[in-house]
């Protein structure tokens, strides 16, 4: 198991999750990546529980960039939980979204989301929006750990 995951990333779509993964490591910023397919792995990893209950819970990613529509458990639910419990509420959320829906986007900011990201459907875009997430939130945003 990866210790000292810098960018965790929660993405069903295997698809959107090769091009984050692809535009991230264009710019040198996925060495320390873990992949999630749904809400419950990210839940298990984040709070050290199943899977990787061996896991030290205050080893924190420094960003977690999240789908909002998963199955199982869905992103506004994993960021509810994040902003609830005292040790993971201070962890930077992206929101990397299809969903352009108001009520989406105002629930997140309300849930204490850090950003909310709509991908872009061109793949250009979407390559360029990815690098510059990843280059602000790795390199440009100081975090407490």
């Amino acid at each position: 198991m990866k210790e000292g995951i810098e960018i965790l990333l929660v993405e069903d779509s295997a698809s959107d999750a090769e091009m984050t993964i692809k535009a991230l490591k264009k710019n040198n910023l996925a060495n320390k990546l873990l992949h999630l397919k749904d809400g419950s792995a990210a839940l298990d990893f984040i709070f050290a529980e199943g899977t990787y209950a061996g896991r030290n819970v205050e080893d924190k990613p420094r960003v977690i960039l999240l789908d909002l529509k998963m199955p199982k458990v869905n992103g506004i639910e994993v960021l509810e939980r994040i902003r609830m419990d005292a040790r993971t509420r201070t962890i930077p959320v992206v929101m990397l979204t299809s969903s352009k829906e108001d009520p989406d986007i105002l629930r997140c900011y309300e849930l204490g989301a850090n950003s909310y990201v709509i991908k872009p459907v061109e793949f250009d875009e979407f390559q360029k929006a990815i690098s510059n997430l990843g280059l602000f939130w790795m390199i440009v945003n100081q975090t407490l750990h």
